[in-house]
């Protein structure tokens, strides 16, 4: 009879210890931080649009930070067609910023990328997929709604970052932009897109 209890001891003992120790990997993986959102304007936008995106972008990532405004550095601009490189411009972003850290880069001038065999395509946004630093710029943006497609533009190159890849769905910001500006046809991030931002600690009201 002793050795019966001893045994059932033992068992509950053990199934108490490996509840414990699931319960704290749980804990853990909750309690993993955040990256912290940096927008960096450059000097050539308005003031005035930054706050707007800004409190867009807080909406459904409630930590972000507005950092100064800065110049362009000078290998970022492409003096034949007026513009600046996209790609130069996140990599020199990429290399100050920090681990824990995603940044985007805000504008109003012309931006461009290589795109196949095309050198020098004018853009609206690029950014690293998965990454810490992306750009947008307003340039090619319509006039009469442009701050609000300008968010879309930038929450589009932020989901980026976070791993996401373009989205089929023709009302979704993942949407691939194909070289024309659909925004006026985007409404939201698509469910799928959605539930996969939320895993990366976005905030929405619903799914």
């Amino acid at each position: 009879m002793k050795n019966y209890n001893f045994l059932y001891f033992t068992i509950i003992l053990f199934l108490m210890h490996s509840c414990s120790e699931k319960k704290k990997g749980v804990k853990e993986k909750a309690e993993k931080p955040a990256v912290t959102i940096l927008i960096q304007p450059f000097k050539d936008i308005n003031q005035d649009t930054v706050v707007k995106i800004a409190e867009e972008i807080k909406n459904v990532y409630p930590n972000v930070k507005v950092l100064n405004a800065i110049d362009f550095p000078a290998n970022t601009y492409y003096k034949e067609r007026n513009r600046y490189r996209a790609d130069s411009i996140i990599k020199f972003l990429n290399n100050k910023t920090k681990e824990g850290f995603v940044v985007i880069g805000l504008t109003s001038k012309d931006i461009s990328a290589t795109r196949g065999k095309i050198k020098d395509f004018g853009i609206m946004g690029l950014g690293y997929r998965p990454g810490k630093a992306c750009v947008a710029s307003n340039f090619r943006l319509s006039k009469e709604n442009r701050d609000e497609q300008f968010y879309k533009i930038a929450i589009h190159e932020l989901g980026h970052t976070q791993g996401l890849p373009h989205c089929p769905e023709k009302m979704c910001f993942m949407r691939d932009a194909e070289g024309k500006n659909p925004t006026n046809e985007e409404t939201d991030f698509c469910k799928k897109c959605k539930t996969f931002l939320i895993n990366k600690n976005w905030k929405f009201n619903s799914i």
